[in-house]
């Protein structure tokens, strides 16, 4: 038996890393490094307590895909770089990022690469999508996906293999392990439909943080008292168009109002499941580091070899 594929969604980390930890950790030269501390922390805890045989952290290669802003124009409008801070907006390209933060990503991708570490991104796609994707793909080893998006829940599921979501919006220390049982008691969605099903809820009920507005007058929990009676959106649908179902006035009314904002949100909610992912290198977690003198010098350079010590200790823990 191998162990899971796990798969990290790489800026949920980061920036949760960064807003962790004090500026005030900084590299011998000054420069700050609190995001890169942290966040390689948390991949050397996060292999030691999911003991994965594959690990590839999955990066948002266009954080606000034009097909999604075609759709639904709001989406993450209120995260894009105002113009007057010099960022590109022409496409939704540009979303506000600490200073601080930028240079620390690409140290970031100097210990993943030195340590052998896979990066997995897609063309003109978030990393949700990518995480999807794999996550949909996979056929052999049970996966694990770990994020601070609730939107990554939808994923969950039982068949080909067993995904679950290691949710961590309240940090690692209180993160919370979803399957599709879990999903079905926390949100009110039908169990057998679970990842699915939490995708129709998150459209229904809106996201504030995605610039979702959702259908005006129907909150989560109304959205998940339909969903179980009616077991999908789709036929939540349809019954609210038969005149014969006794589905309420006013939540026909409802849909009826929202029916354009609901064919349009449908695929901007849904992660994709079949995109072009392209990995930096095979995903199998080695057992020592790929460069090890290139990690040690750039650990030396950032100040951080006990956070590269703790990741290459977790590395070469055996795994079954």
């Amino acid at each position: 038996m191998s162990g899971p594929l796990l798969l990290l969604d790489g800026a949920s980390l980061w920036f949760r890393a960064f807003y962790a930890l004090p500026e005030s950790m900084t590299a011998p030269d000054g420069r700050p490094v609190n995001a890169v501390r942290g966040f390689t922390d948390m991949v050397a805890a996060l292999v030691t307590r999911t003991q994965p045989s594959r690990l590839a952290v999955c990066l948002d290669l266009d954080w606000r895909p034009q097909f999604r802003v075609d759709a639904v124009p709001s989406y993450k409008a209120h995260r894009v770089a105002q113009e007057s801070a010099g960022a590109d907006t022409s496409a939704g390209s540009a979303e506000e990022v600490p200073d601080t933060l930028t240079p620390q990503v690409d140290m970031i991708m100097d210990v993943l690469d030195a340590a052998g570490i896979a990066t997995a991104g897609a063309a003109g796609l978030e990393a949700d999508d990518v995480l999807g994707t794999l996550a949909a793909q996979e056929k052999e080893d049970s996966v694990v996906v770990v994020s601070g998006d609730r939107d990554l829940l939808q994923v969950v599921t039982d068949d080909p293999v067993a995904v679950r979501v290691l949710y961590v919006g309240r940090g690692l220390a209180k993160a919370e392990l979803f399957g599709p049982a879990e999903v079905a008691a926390k949100y009110g969605v039908p169990a057998e439909r679970a990842g699915d099903a939490y995708a129709e809820l998150a459209l229904l009920r809106g996201d504030s943080s995605d610039g979702l507005p959702g259908v005006k007058g129907v909150g989560e929990k109304t959205a998940s008292t339909l969903l179980l009676r009616h077991g999908s959106l789709e036929q939540l649908r349809a019954a609210a168009l038969d005149p014969t179902t006794d589905v309420a006035k006013g939540v026909r009314a409802k849909l009826a109002a929202s029916a354009d904002y609901i064919d349009a949100a449908l695929p901007v909610v849904r992660v994709v499941t079949d995109a072009d992912v392209q990995l930096s290198r095979p995903d199998v977690l080695p057992s020592a580091p790929v460069h090890p003198e290139r990690l040690e010098q750039v650990a030396t350079q950032l100040g951080i070899e006990r956070s590269v010590a703790r990741l290459v200790a977790a590395m070469a823990t055996e795994r079954s």
